[in-house]
């Protein structure tokens, strides 16, 4: 059997943390893995910057009520859960993603949790585990699937190594440069086609 595992922002929705800066106006929000690699680096400087600044889960799930998949994603999914199981594998949290994943069908997703105060401020984040793109396939693998895995940015690129084959999605310069081995796509007809090279079978 094949499994499609996914990278969820910046492959079928929006970046959130991006979102959210552009609607409070904080710049420093902007940074995400395709800037920072260092997971833990990213989240403690989000955190400090929440807390500064007074915001808590309610403003930005305000703003994620807002978003939408990315043009497409909807109907590149749907086309991929023909083809393929497919999980998603992200770094944000069900906190986060839930709205969304309804606009996108309710596709499995394996992510992560908030500690939220009865304030409504974030406190911490709780990681499912360490490296847990790398470790979900890994995982897969283990069970006798045969993976193919797509993502954008720095937080994939172990996903991507540990899959039969890792596919770069509309990935910045700085990634694809670094990361040479992945083919890079920037469209869902260019990751379509990559999907089909990759699978065994014929789709």
């Amino acid at each position: 059997m094949e499994l499609a595992c996914l990278d969820l922002e910046g492959v079928l929705i929006p970046e959130i943390w991006i979102a959210f800066a552009e609607k409070t106006g904080i710049d420093a929000l902007k940074a995400t893995t395709r800037d920072i690699p260092d997971y833990d680096v990213l989240m403690k400087q989000r955190l400090r910057i929440l807390d500064e600044h007074g915001y808590g889960l309610d403003a930005i799930q305000e703003v994620i009520g807002e978003l939408d998949p990315l043009p497409g994603a909807k109907e590149f999914l749907d086309w991929l859960r023909e083809r393929f199981q497919v999980v998603i594998l992200s770094d944000t949290f069900y906190e986060f993603a839930m709205p969304l994943m309804a606009k996108l069908g309710h596709p499995t997703l394996l992510c992560h949790k908030l500690e939220v105060d009865d304030q409504g401020k974030i406190t911490n984040y709780l990681l499912r585990q360490r490296d847990p793109k790398r470790q979900s396939v890994r995982a897969f693998q283990l069970l006798n699937y045969r993976v193919v895995a797509t993502g954008d940015s720095y937080n994939d690129t172990t996903m991507l190594a540990q899959a039969e084959q890792g596919i770069l999605f509309h990935a910045p310069d700085n990634v694809i440069a670094e990361f040479p081995q992945f083919p890079a796509v920037h469209t869902y007809d260019e990751l379509k086609e990559e999907f089909r090279k990759a699978s065994l079978r014929a789709i």
